[in-house]
């Protein structure tokens, strides 16, 4: 064995999107075989989630005095403690709404720290493992959509042993009794984390039967089925926003040979992310695509004739196109709070030490939630709220979560930048 061999293998995590370099695994999707040290990683490599280079990740630990106190199986292979374990692990049971990357995250926290613990998490969807930022790049890349889930959601809860209530919907919180009632009957718990996410901004113009709301992995494979019904010609795409979201998706649709005609009432793309003169340079790359931007416009209406939509401009000038996407930013949905009489503020309020919301033993992470009134709607941050939340429900120290500076990766790749 090499000395080489003996250290340890380490972790390192990118903090712009929260992917998770292994070493002993390496990613060989990239060149990097299974054992390849982080330090001999060449210094052009990039993340393969989200493209920041290998200076924006930094070593991932897992606290040693944390794994020290995780707790053990309860009372497995005694005879005549088999109800006695029951009722304990039902004393700590953990109900998590919401399967998507903050959800599985804090399972995945929650079952590093406990074996035992009753752990179910319930989804309005199937529940399946993928990258979100992968959604606005497949296109271009060639990824069919159907390999863009890393796991089945089925799998996954085999996986961390959690019990997955998929196509559930989480409709009332009666915190005095600790009771989530649900589409499939009502569950108790002992802690209850909110991870339900943001949803794509509706927008009154925009009927959801008229356009295409894309912030989940079905939708998305329902819109590329659209576009490879018509694949003998190229579509005409007007996107409503040029934020992140519609930026990226212009730029990976007009890869693809789609003429893009991308709207904003502002008068540049990414305005609150770049400077003027790096919207000029993204501009200037797109004079090469498909893409039109149209700035300072307001959609009225949308009338419909055939399959065809006609977008009708505050000026009365008109814009046919076949497919209609609205990128508006991202709206979380209050009702289940308001049932469990959770304080909100553009989200769910938690505390910063714990990420407990107003009401005992109800946590929140993830999108939907608000730090002294701050909303931080990206990926990188969802893991380090996940353990905040498990060390405390474990009864641990922890470390409290806080806002922090994180690149962005805008994934324009006619243009790219890392703000």
């Amino acid at each position: 064995m090499s000395a080489d061999d003996a250290i340890a293998w380490q972790q390192y995590i990118c903090r712009a999107c929260g992917l998770i370099y292994d070493e002993s695994k390496g990613d060989p999707d990239s060149g990097l075989a299974p054992g390849t040290r982080f330090a001999d990683i060449p210094d052009d490599w990039f993340c393969p989630l989200c493209g920041v280079t290998k200076q924006d990740f930094e070593l991932f630990e897992i606290s040693t005095s944390t794994c020290a106190s995780r707790r053990p199986a309860t009372g497995s292979g005694i005879p005549g403690r088999s109800r006695g374990a029951a009722r304990a692990r039902a004393g700590r049971s953990t109900v998590i709404v919401g399967a998507g990357c903050a959800g599985w995250q804090m399972a995945a926290s929650l079952r590093a720290l406990d074996s035992e613990m009753a752990i179910t998490l319930v989804t309005q969807c199937s529940g399946d493992v993928y990258d979100k930022p992968m959604l606005s790049v497949a296109l271009a890349r060639g990824i069919e959509p159907e390999k863009l889930t890393k796991e089945s959601g089925a799998a996954a809860a085999q996986r961390l042993n959690v019990k997955l209530m998929p196509h559930t919907v989480a409709v009332r919180v009666s915190p005095e009794s600790r009771q989530l009632r649900t589409t499939r009957g009502t569950l108790r718990y002992a802690h209850l984390v909110f991870a339900h996410g943001a949803s794509a901004r509706q927008l009154p113009q925009f009927p959801a039967s008229l356009a295409w709301y894309i912030n989940h992995l079905a939708t998305y494979r329902r819109f590329r089925a659209a576009l490879a019904r018509e694949a003998s010609k190229p579509q005409r795409i007007a996107i409503v926003g040029a934020g992140l979201i519609g930026s990226e998706l212009a730029n990976d649709l007009a890869l693809a040979g789609h003429a893009v005609h991308l709207l904003d009432v502002v008068d540049r793309p990414l305005a609150t992310l770049l400077v003027p003169e790096q919207s000029c340079l993204l501009l200037k790359a797109w004079e090469a695509l498909p893409i039109h931007f149209r700035p300072q416009c307001k959609v009225l209406t949308v009338n419909t004739e055939g399959n065809a939509k006609e977008l009708v401009f505050e000026d009365r000038t008109t814009l046919n196109v076949d497919h209609i996407v609205v990128a508006a930013g991202l709206q979380t949905s209050q009702k289940l709070a308001l049932t469990a009489g959770l304080e909100w503020c553009d989200g769910i309020s938690v505390q910063a030490q714990t990420l407990m919301s107003s009401q005992p033993q109800i946590y929140a992470l993830g999108d939907c939630i608000s730090v002294d009134g701050q909303v931080s709607r990206y990926i990188e941050p969802i893991g380090r709220q996940a353990r905040t939340i498990a060390a405390n429900i474990q009864g641990l120290p922890s470390q409290p979560y806080e806002h922090r500076p994180m690149p962005v990766r805008i994934k324009t790749t006619s243009m790219p930048f890392t703000v």
